[in-house]
Formats: structure tokens, C-alpha cells, sequence
């Protein structure tokens, strides 16, 4: 059920800026602002037309606490289907602070986490999918996440379920008049119109199944994992995605003792990388924690970058092997991309060598 109280609250990021949004939504909204503005025009706000932006001022009785504008919206056309007024003012905590707590005082109430959007929802302007959408649009950070947002946000989702509602429940009214006329030995629903329906509606549902977890990996970025030896190279790589020193690099090897992570966009989509402690054997107790969680973060990744050094992939000895045959072996289903570091540091004959051997 919608309260019938009216709310307000900070539309805008918290903080000082060149400007505000203080919005309203209720019944009593429109009238409330009225009370409180001077239009410059001599406006009566309860007469404007929807849709419409007037110049004038807050006023706490002879007081003037800002110039702003104000933006009115009658309900139901409104964001949350009730009455809504927003007033634009000069982004000084102090100003928003006082612009609110007039307001409060004349008979409005702080808004809750989410209540214009649930008021939205519950007037029927939204439906949930796409009120979750509100959130993943406002926290996006990326051109996929966003291009995912505004999909849900449009219907997308809900229409397609919507479409196989109706048809769903066409189908159950004719089967239901079939029971109706048994005796009569009459078919009204198609039986193989009806099962291609089936197969259509389960089609359709694995689709959307499936495509949560890739909107989920989207909206928080791809986690890939940086793994391998130490000393090969793997922090050098990491500040090099990132163009700047965010990973200590040093020739001793075990520098890196913890993951380090940080996000990239390329190609519009988020790639969130994550530096990792080199795998071996140790017997130092911090090290061999890091290593643990070297592990850790190779499962919840969705792409694992194995790095090798050049001169190791002559060496059939190496332990790499052993380690990348491991991570095969342990995640047969995750992308394992193995990548050849340091080949600068061969000699011309070695490089020649590492050619024919990678044929």
C-alpha cells in the first residue's frame, strides 16, 4: 500500500555542487511547495500546468533561503505516479539542509532508501524487474553495464515475459473449455501448437537463466586472475594494463604476498584484474597464505591468464608445467590463456629455439 505521507529527500550526490535537486512525491506535494515559494512570476504552483519549470524562491516567512527552480509533475505523470516537485538550488550543504528541514517541518517526512522507486512500483509505473534496473543503472560504470540497464529498464525483459504469459493463459482457457465440453469429444487447443509453445517458453527461460550470470559479470566487471611463478612478471603486467604503479615490482622473487585488484574498461565492457602471489613452495607463512588465496581468486575468476617466463618454456624441468597442467585439470571449463613474458631477454639462437618449440 502507498503512504499517504509526503516525502522528500536529496536527488543529487551528497555534498556541495554547483547545484541541487531536492525532490518531493505525494499527494500534497504541489501544495506544500506552494506554501513555501515566491514565484517571480506570481505563480499559483496548484494552477500550473504538468511539466512545467518556474523561477522563484524558497521563503522561511520573510526569509529568503534561495533562487531556485521548480519543477512540477501531476500525477499519475509523473517518475512515482503521485504529485512531484523538484526544486533545482544552489548546491551549498547548508542551502539543501535548510531547504529540507523547512520542509519537514511544514509536514513532509525523509524519504526512505528507495521509496520513490518503490512508490513507482506501486503505483504501477514500473514493474520489479525494472525498478532493480534503477540501481544497475545508477551504479554503472561501463557501456555494457549501462546498454544492460536501459534494456531492463525499457521492458525488455518484461515484455518478453509478458508475451509468453498471455499466450500461456490463451492456451489455458482453451484446455479449460475442452473440460468444459468433454463429453462432446470437441479439441479448441492445438495440441502440437501447444507443445512447440512448451518448447519455446523453456527455450526462452534457459536463455534468461544463462544470461544472468553473464549480466552479473558485466554489471560487476569480468574478474580476471593474474597467476604464476614469482619473479615473472605478473606485477609488471598488471601496472602496464593500468598505466600506473599500482603493484610493487621488484627482481626479488615473492614480492607480491596478497592479490591486488583493479578495474579497466576496454571495449566498454569492465575487466577487473587481479594481481596474485606467485605459486611455489614455500615454507614463509605469509607467502604460503597469499598462495592460498592465489587459488581462491582462481575460482571465482572468469578468465585465468597464466604467465610464463621465456626462458622457462626451454626447460622441461620447469614447474610451470606441472602448475598449468594442474590449473587444466582442476577448472576444464574456465578460459586458461597462457602467456610467454621476458622473451627480451633471450638471445637471438634461445628465441629461435622458443619459435620452433611453440610450433
Amino acid at each position: 500500500m502507498i503512504s499517504k505521507d509526503t516525502i522528500i529527500a536529496l536527488a543529487t550526490p551528497s555534498g556541495s555542487g554547483a547545484i541541487a535537486v531536492i525532490r518531493l512525491s505525494g499527494r500534497e506535494a504541489i501544495s506544500l511547495v506552494s506554501k513555501l515559494f515566491r514565484s517571480v512570476s506570481r505563480k499559483d504552483l496548484k494552477k500550473v500546468n504538468t511539466h512545467t519549470i518556474h523561477l522563484g524562491y524558497i521563503m522561511d516567512g520573510d526569509n529568503t533561503i534561495d533562487k531556485v527552480l521548480v519543477s512540477v509533475f501531476i500525477g499519475p505523470n509523473s517518475y512515482t505516479g503521485e504529485n512531484v516537485v523538484e526544486i533545482s538550488c544552489h548546491g551549498s550543504i547548508y542551502i539543501q539542509q535548510q531547504i529540507i528541514q523547512l520542509f519537514i517541518r511544514n509536514g513532509c517526512r525523509m524519504a526512505n532508501a528507495g521509496e520513490f522507486t518503490l512508490r513507482a512500483f506501486l503505483s504501477g509505473k514500473m514493474d520489479l524487474s525494472q525498478a532493480e534496473a534503477v540501481a544497475d543503472l545508477i551504479s554503472s560504470e561501463n557501456e555494457a553495464s549501462h546498454k544492460i540497464a536501459m534494456q531492463q529498464m525499457r521492458g525488455g525483459f518484461s515484455n518478453e515475459i509478458k508475451l509468453l504469459r498471455e499466450e500461456l493463459l490463451n492456451f489455458a482457457s482453451l484446455i479449460e473449455l475442452e473440460l468444459d465440453f468433454a463429453e462432446e469429444d470437441v479439441e479448441f487447443a492445438d495440441r502440437e501448437e501447444f507443445r512447440g509453445l512448451l518448447n519455446r517458453i523453456e527455450s526462452v527461460l534457459k536463455g534468461l537463466v544463462d544470461s544472468f550470470a553473464l549480466g552479473n559479470v558485466i554489471k560487476s566487471g569480468i574478474p580476471i586472475a593474474i597467476v604464476g611463478e614469482p619473479n615473472v612478471g605478473k606485477s609488471t603486467l598488471l601496472n602496464a594494463l593500468l598505466k600506473e604503479e599500482r603493484a610493487i615490482v621488484s627482481e626479488i622473487a615473492g614480492t607480491t604476498r596478497d592479490s591486488i585488484e583493479d578495474e579497466i574498461t576496454i571495449g566498454g565492457i569492465g575487466f577487473r584484474f587481479i594481481d596474485t602471489a606467485g605459486i611455489r613452495e614455500t615454507l614463509d607463512t605469509v607467502e604460503r597464505i597469499g598462495i592460498e588465496r592465489t587459488y581462491e581468486k582462481m575460482e571465482k575468476a572468469e578468465v585465468v591468464l597464466f604467465l610464463i617466463a621465456a626462458m622457462d618454456v626451454l626447460d622441461q624441468e620447469a614447474s610451470f608445467y606441472n602448475e598449468l597442467k594442474k590449473i587444466r585439470t582442476k577448472y576444464p571449463s574456465k578460459p586458461l590463456i597462457a602467456l610467454i613474458n621476458k622473451t627480451d631477454l633471450l638471445p637471438s639462437e634461445k628465441i629461435i629455439q622458443l619459435k620452433d618449440k611453440l610450433s
